[in-house]
């Protein structure tokens, strides 16, 4: 019986084969688990959660808050980068955040095809232009900590192997057009159904349109101040920011549940445990009586001493001082936020000395920040710090500057350190050292830009030519900050 079974099957078998029409195979060799084409609506919520875990909340963020003094790195590489040993220099050092934004641009490019005009999904305005946004967002945040970088040959994988690099300069006209042309999307109507929840961000119905159009002013109010010693143009920060975010409710933020996605900086810490609370950070809480400076840290361990962190020079150990008490599990990750766009207002307002809208600005940016979800201090109270302790001292033009740019320093502790790193590095290049960092090794090594990811520095001669020994990280600005790359 078994030999008669055996035969059956060997000669179904045969029959099966010989009768398998060439589309069967194909089927049978599909790897279901790698589509070769996915619907846009997929991708892009893939993007939205790299852009804010694996870009905003990565190594970029922990790396930038540590140069600008919202922690103190006491631990391994974290400690090595606040002693400016090797972590500043090396290529391997930012390698994972360099590959998460080409995975994204490259992403991006695949949705834009698809949604553009002979596309698998043409008429499919609004993807389309929240691509283009995500496509501005990722590509500044690359130009911005790199400078000079492969653009234009980049997202061809498998045909151009070693894209060349393009300017910074070339790279902000691209980014404005970006933007430019997501706003002219967005403003259409849409052939295809919305994202639903598919959209991390704004929740994907009609209404979270205006949001993402929003958030594209934004963007450009940001990227326009990013270019005030190059090309100064305040009045049209204010009318992009004017079109912008009007309350916190707008702001763009990507949200953890705590399980199944979880906060960068809170997830760093139980992971690596790298950063102590800062002495630079806060003495300038002290100095103002702010009311943040009792929220903001905590001691390592509960009933013991809150110990600041020597900037620049502390013990290399765990569990001695005191830490972030701002982070947690479900701590919002911000693309970008309301209170940014009024502290953008806040800065152009007093460039052009127009002090009493820089300082209404002013007033509505603390007390944005200070009610951030994990912060919680109420609006009444904010109100009364700013009226007690800060706008006493608004007496010009350069005293409100100043004072609007270390406000801004410390509304964005810990998760808008990228933005800080940026606004140190222009204030710099203009000649502004409004924000003082004591860490007295930046004197010589303030790094003013992040090195390129180590798997282009061994693998594209265009990108090694640029890093050299690394070195350049330390001596060289960006751009848009005075630098020639």
């Amino acid at each position: 019986m078994k030999k008669y079974i055996y035969s059956i099957t060997i000669a179904l078998f045969a029959i099966l084969v010989s009768s398998c029409s060439e589309d069967l195979m194909d089927n049978i060799n599909e790897d279901v688990n790698d589509p070769a084409n996915m619907a846009s609506n997929l991708i892009i919520t893939d993007v939205m959660t790299s852009s804010a875990f694996s870009v905003t909340g990565s190594d970029l963020a922990f790396y930038s808050s540590c140069y600008v003094e919202h922690n103190v790195g006491v631990f391994n590489q974290m400690y090595n980068a606040e002693i400016r040993s090797n972590e500043p220099t090396s290529s391997t050092t930012y390698n994972n955040s360099w590959n998460s934004l080409y995975q994204n641009l490259l992403n991006l490019n695949d949705i834009i095809t698809k949604t553009s005009e002979g596309g698998d999904e043409d008429g499919n305005y609004h993807t389309l232009g929240i691509a283009q946004i995500l496509s501005a967002y990722n590509l500044a945040i690359l130009t911005d900590m790199m400078g000079d970088v492969p653009w234009t040959e980049a997202l061809q994988p498998g045909v151009i192997f070693t894209p060349k690099l393009d300017t910074q300069e070339s790279i902000y006209t691209v980014i404005f057009q970006f933007l430019d042309d997501a706003i002219a999307n967005l403003s259409k109507e849409s052939n295809f159904p919305a994202l639903g929840t598919q959209d991390f961000i704004y929740g994907g119905d009609e209404a979270s349109i205006a949001k993402w159009i929003k958030f594209a002013y934004g963007l450009k109010a940001r990227y326009t101040m990013r270019l005030s010693l190059r090309s100064p143009n305040y009045d049209d920060v204010i009318t992009f920011a004017n079109n912008s975010f009007t309350s916190a409710d707008e702001q763009c933020q990507f949200e953890y549940n705590g399980t199944s996605s979880k906060s960068p900086f809170e997830q760093f810490f139980l992971d690596r445990d790298y950063f102590g609370a800062s002495t630079s950070f806060h003495n300038k809480l002290v100095s103002r009586n702010d009311p943040r400076d009792a929220v903001f840290f905590k001691p390592y361990t509960d009933g013991g001493d809150l110990t600041f962190a020597p900037n620049g020079a502390p013990n290399q150990t765990q569990g001695l001082y005191g830490i972030s008490a701002i982070s947690s599990i479900t701590a919002p990750t911000y693309l970008m936020s309301y209170h940014e766009i009024e502290f953008l207002k806040a800065e152009a307002y007093a460039r052009k000395n127009d002090l009493v809208n820089a300082k209404i600005a002013l007033e509505n940016a603390i007390v944005a920040a200070c009610g951030k979800v994990n912060i919680g201090i109420s609006a009444t109270d904010a109100e009364t710090y700013y009226n007690t302790e800060i706008a006493p001292g608004l007496t010009d033009q350069n005293a409100t500057l100043k004072e609007i740019m270390v406000q801004k320093y410390i509304a964005f502790f810990e998760e808008e350190s990228i933005e800080t790193f940026d606004d140190i590095r222009r204030l710099k290049a203009m000649g502004e050292d409004f924000i003082q960092l004591d860490n007295p090794l930046n004197t010589s090594k303030f790094p003013l830009r992040f090195s390129y990811g180590s798997e282009d520095v061994t693998t594209n001669v265009n990108v090694r030519e640029a890093y050299g020994d690394g070195s350049y990280v330390y001596t060289e600005n960006v751009w848009w900050a005075g630098g020639s790359r």
